[in-house]
């Protein structure tokens, strides 16, 4: 008899995870020192942090995203199993790395290494983010109870993340500018799936 895992504390140490590493993002930005404003003024030291804001709001909206999508797929799990579980765990460990990658990422914008590093650690969220929702719908047998269309939707909706994520990396080794915006990607199939999957 396989032993099932009380839901309500896999939910609860998920979302602690997810809350503490979505804090730790503003950690890398550094508060100036008065030295620095006196040397750079205010308008130059806040200039200077402009690729750490940047990368502190794609973080934060990213990590927001993936807790959303970790709420929404939990609410369907009517029980906790061991492979369920171990999936989480690696999760969670990709969504720890965040700071260190995001901070890595924004001391060195410019950098592809890093910017690389950075897409990796989302795309593999990403790809442990699908296993859970593909694992969840086959044992909780959402494509009778949500339909098949709305079971595809998820699964697909699940996959784009880490897919877009993989192809910045070699879309900034063309253009570094379109590498670096290429999430919104995300939000525009997003939006297709939804559509077109509303129609359906």
């Amino acid at each position: 008899m396989e032993f099932k895992y009380p839901h309500d504390r896999v939910v609860f140490f998920s979302d602690a995870v997810f809350a503490i590493a979505i804090t730790l993002l503003v950690i890398e930005i550094k508060i100036p020192t008065h030295e620095q404003i006196h040397e750079l003024g205010m308008s130059g030291v806040l200039s200077k942090l402009i690729p750490l804001f940047i990368g502190f709001l794609i973080s934060f909206l990213v990590t927001a995203l993936f807790w959303r999508w970790h709420l929404v797929i939990m609410h369907f799990v009517k029980s906790v199993d061991n492979r369920l579980v171990w999936l989480n765990v690696w999760l969670l460990i990709f969504v720890a790395l965040l700071p260190f990658s995001s901070g890595f990422y924004s001391e060195n914008f410019s950098s592809n290494g890093p910017f690389f590093l950075y897409c990796i650690d989302l795309a593999f969220i990403g790809l442990f983010s699908y296993a859970i929702t593909a694992y969840v719908i086959k044992k909780e047998n959402l494509a009778e109870t949500l339909g098949k269309k709305q079971a595809q939707w998820m699964r697909l909706r699940a996959f784009i993340t880490p897919v877009v994520f993989l192809l910045c990396i070699p879309l900034a080794l063309i253009s570094p500018i379109a590498g670096r915006s290429g999430f919104v990607l995300i939000f525009v199939f997003q939006i297709i799936g939804n559509r077109y999957y509303r129609n359906k």
